[in-house]
């Protein structure tokens, strides 16, 4: 069980609407989103994020930048709640969700441009910044606007991993599990 005793059926009516524009229909809420819901005021900034919306970047690229900040933040609950939902759409595969855990950023599974991806997130999460180098390497590949949403999802999931580790909560019956 969370640290912090989840929110039950049945939920507030607003809260249900809520959960229902997240999920997926017929879905359970996830357990992170029913704990962080026990707060109006964490929930209302979770939800305001709007991390999961039609970005800039594509699935592929939003779920890379996801699943390593999640691994480098050894949070497997949220790692593998992602992995199991999106992997499939966003076209990774086994070796390339293999590495958002266990490989550098120039494994030889990702694309020139998924390398510079990954290395970016590597920085922002070791460093909190990019070297000219870094972001000259980055913009051969996205423009400003791809730039900018890769930054604040960094930021979105490094605070999520925060919440899932720190939380303590126990992994989804159907997500991912790090690989070995």
């Amino acid at each position: 069980m969370s640290r912090i005793a989840p929110l039950a059926p049945p939920y507030a009516a607003e809260i249900q609407e809520q959960f229902d524009k997240v999920m997926p229909p017929g879905k359970a809420p996830l357990l992170l989103f029913r704990t962080i819901a026990t707060s109006l005021r964490a929930w209302g900034k979770l939800r305001g994020g709007s991390m999961l919306d039609r970005g800039p970047l594509s699935l592929r690229e939003r779920e890379i930048v996801i699943d390593r900040t999640t691994a480098l933040n050894a949070c497997e609950y949220e790692w593998g709640v992602h992995v199991a939902i999106f992997a499939g759409p966003a076209k990774l595969s086994e070796e390339q969700v293999r590495a958002t855990v266990l490989e550098k950023a120039d494994a030889a599974c990702w694309s020139v441009a998924e390398q510079a991806l990954i290395a970016a997130v590597d920085a922002l999460h070791h460093r909190s910044t990019w070297s000219e180098q870094e972001f000259a390497t980055l913009q051969k590949h996205y423009d400003n606007d791809r730039i900018l949403e890769i930054i604040q999802l960094s930021g979105a999931y490094r605070t999520i991993s925060y919440f899932g580790n720190a939380l303590d909560l126990p992994l989804e019956p159907n997500a991912a599990r790090f690989p070995k």
